[in-house]
């Protein structure tokens, strides 16, 4: 059942959240800086050190060591560089290499199509049906929201799909296949999303699949193996992250009809009860880019992310204020409500409503 807060309840919601918010951001500064700058160095010199081990790959220690670097380095640039500089959390800080609106990140999907997807259409409409296209990436029926058909029966695939080719799939996601295949739209009106997607993918093809194993010759099979295992570690990575903060178990999902005149109150109210933490050591926060504290994220998506492990448990703290569930647990324990949300609604209605707990 979803909470139900009168005008005043929401109002003094916002106010209590926008006090921490007012609070964090008046103290951003040279501390965040140094934050970022660290990582950046940290970013280079394990994708230095991953492509320097990959050519002696045919010794399988030094693979497996190369392998691990490349990709941490790849999991540490989308997540927790990538994604955070384009949510403009490091705008203030006016380096034209750091800024939200310039970044080009190392994965397939352009800056500017992951600006309009994820930074305008999830962030704005976080978890409504019909509105934010993350939610089930129009390959996943993940609530009573989608009527069940036939195909819904092979949607493990496609989630296994999904993960495994991650970047290519969140690449094409401004695509919109879906409303294609409904006749909705043109194929011919996506040519200028199209092209630019065929450059960006063509460029990062190239540069992982060609140009550093050829340059390793005659060891370049070694190099190919190591650089689709780097980029294989961080899809699954990446898009088990992303699954964990909006698909489990005690994630709500909401109408359209329900967000006409939505007041800021009501706003932040969507965001922590949409969202979804998980636990685990300072590394894990890390190396998800702080998405382990999507909750914090979403109610804040241009603060820092590393400022998140900070303020939850006074966010946490609020939510139990207003009598409201702060959704969180171990990695273990919310992946596995992702997976039993995915197979549960994979199945006809009728046979879904005998299984003996399901998720709402």
């Amino acid at each position: 059942m979803k909470p139900q807060l009168n005008e005043q309840q929401l109002n003094e919601l916002a106010k209590d959240l926008d006090a921490i918010r007012d609070e964090v951001m008046a103290d951003v500064g040279e501390r965040d800086a140094k934050y970022i700058r660290r990582i950046i160095r940290l970013h280079r010199t394990l994708e230095i050190g991953g492509r320097v081990m990959m050519p002696f790959g045919f010794i399988p220690p030094v693979f497996a060591a190369a392998v691990a670097s490349l990709g941490i380095a790849k999991i540490i640039e989308n997540m927790e560089i990538g994604h955070n500089v384009m949510h403009g959390q490091y705008d203030w800080m006016n380096d034209p290499s750091l800024h939200s609106q310039t970044y080009e990140w190392d994965t397939v999907c352009t800056g500017d199509s992951w600006r309009r997807t994820h930074n305008y259409e999830h962030h704005t409409y976080t978890n409504v049906i019909g509105k934010d296209r993350d939610y089930g990436y129009a390959v996943l029926r993940l609530s009573d929201d989608v009527k069940w058909n036939p195909l819904h029966l092979f949607q493990f695939a496609n989630y296994l799909m999904l993960s495994v080719f991650f970047q290519w799939g969140v690449g094409l996601h401004e695509l919109e296949s879906e409303r294609i295949r409904r006749r909705e739209i043109k194929l011919s009106d996506k040519k200028a999303f199209l092209k630019d997607f065929f450059r960006k993918g063509g460029r990062q093809a190239f540069k992982d699949y060609v140009f550093f194993p050829l340059l390793t010759f005659p060891v370049f099979p070694v190099v190919l193996a190591g650089n689709v295992s780097a980029n294989l570690i961080r899809n699954l990575w990446s898009s088990t992250v992303i699954f964990c903060g909006h698909f489990t178990e005690d994630a709500e999902t909401f109408s359209e009809a329900s967000i006409e005149n939505e007041s800021r109150g009501q706003w932040y109210l969507r965001q922590l009860t949409g969202s979804s933490n998980f636990t685990g050591s300072k590394w894990v926060h890390i190396l998800s880019g702080h998405l382990s504290h999507q909750i914090e994220h979403h109610v804040f998506p241009d603060m820092p992310a590393h400022r998140y492990r900070e303020i939850a448990p006074r966010v946490e703290a609020i939510c139990h204020k207003y009598g409201l569930k702060y959704n969180t647990g171990s990695f273990g324990r919310q992946y596995w409500t992702v997976l039993k949300r995915i197979g549960q609604f994979s199945l006809p209605d009728r046979v879904r409503a005998r299984l003996p707990a399901q998720v709402a």
